[in-house]
């Protein structure tokens, strides 16, 4: 199981479900935006893509990404995260995020988690990267989600943080602010997030290749890399 500031898995279940194509490759990625390992796996991934663009200019990807909440029930003021976790574990904060902040700083991601020290709700951030499926900048919106989090110390959860977020990726001002407070939107993220429970998801981040190929886990980029090419050499379903 996953849990806050401690989330890193082993490479499993390889072998989920449907459809790629030498020219395209579909990345399904669930995770959740104060998860500091789904912000170095995201990391992980953009870095191994940008070799690959240069690789492979011919191949389209996609990624598309889908929502989990570490801490569900977490209050709209929000969580303080070190005091949480000296409470749950008997230990210094700084102890549990030695390990996230070396990963980090392997791959080129500066990262330091004293700098948020509160969790806040995530459904409305989610919520904000489902709209931006769209228009196809929902993996732009997401790495501009963990950043604000994690590197500004941004409240991910304010609608107008989110409406900054989301008009810096072509998004209408308006149009965001009533999507990420609508209840029948912010439903919608939930259940999402169920199915994906459903389907035996309970650690992120979890990646899913060609909807075949799937490990959870903050991997390396040599493991991302080679579950890739693993992924393109499939025949077509």
């Amino acid at each position: 199981m996953c849990e806050l500031y401690h989330c890193v898995l082993p490479l499993t279940r390889v072998g989920l479900y449907v459809s790629c194509v030498m020219s395209t490759l579909a990345i399904d990625l669930v995770s959740d935006v104060v998860c500091p390992w789904c912000f170095v796996g995201n990391h992980r991934l953009d870095r191994v893509l940008a070799a690959l663009e240069i690789e492979k200019p011919e191949l389209e990807v996609t990624v598309h990404h889908h929502p989990f909440e570490l801490m569900p029930g977490t209050p709209r003021e929000g969580t303080n995260v070190p005091n949480m976790l000296r409470k749950k574990y008997g230990v210094a904060p700084e102890k549990m995020w030695a390990r996230v902040h070396e990963a980090a700083a392997e791959s080129g991601l500066a990262l330091d988690l004293s700098k948020q020290p509160m969790s806040y709700p995530t459904m409305p951030a989610h919520t904000l990267a489902r709209l931006g499926r769209e228009t196809g900048v929902e993996h732009a919106i997401t790495r501009a989600l963990f950043e604000a989090y994690f590197q500004d110390a941004k409240d991910i959860a304010d609608p107008e943080v989110l409406v900054a977020i989301g008009t810096k990726h072509g998004l209408d001002a308006e149009h965001v602010r009533a999507f990420v407070t609508d209840e029948n939107e912010l439903t919608l993220t939930r259940n999402e997030a169920k199915i994906w429970q459903q389907h035996g998801v309970t650690g992120v981040p979890f990646f899913v290749f060609a909807e075949k190929l799937a490990f959870s886990g903050a991997q390396t980029e040599a493991v991302i890399r080679q579950v890739i090419d693993k992924a393109l050499a499939l025949p077509p379903s």
